[in-house]
């Protein structure tokens, strides 16, 4: 089952220092939802364990992330695949763009995947609300932690 989702955020911060918080495995791992590991393999690769529940289905996904088409601090492609066993398993892509906006900036998304599985047969609405919540989930994380370490800076 092919999935879409678009959006933006604003943070707090410059694009810089955005693209600092995306690249420190440590804000990453506290901003993924469910995030159990996440271990940097190579430069800007990474292999993550996260536990989700989509609906009724509850799953230990593991797959890896790497960053293409790199043009830091601007702009990024993030590519990835996850196995959760007889859940199912995503793979996709994201076109990241940072975009500097008054003293912050402004981070949009476009995210392409496909899901297939168990996960697949919970219908597209349920599978639509639970990305946007996880997506607005990992954001305000993100946000957060961008923004703290920011001023403890």
């Amino acid at each position: 089952m092919a999935f879409t989702l678009k959006n933006e955020v604003v943070l707090a911060a410059s694009p810089e220092r955005v693209w600092e918080a995306i690249n420190d495995p440590e804000i990453l791992r506290a901003s993924i939802p469910g995030c159990e590991e996440l271990e940097k393999t190579g430069e800007g690769a990474y292999t993550a364990t996260v536990r989700l529940k989509i609906g009724p289905i509850s799953a230990r996904f593991k797959g890896a992330v790497s960053f293409t088409d790199v043009e830091a601090p601007n702009s990024f492609r993030l590519v990835g695949e996850g196995q959760g066993g007889m859940a199912g398993f995503a793979k996709g892509g994201a076109r990241v763009q940072l975009t500097p906006e008054g003293d912050g900036t402004r981070l949009a998304y476009d995210v392409e995947a496909d899901i297939g599985g168990k996960i697949a047969q919970l219908g597209s609405r349920l599978i639509d609300g639970v990305a946007k919540k996880l997506s607005d989930k990992f954001f305000s994380d993100f946000a957060a932690a961008v923004e703290s370490a920011q001023t403890s800076a």
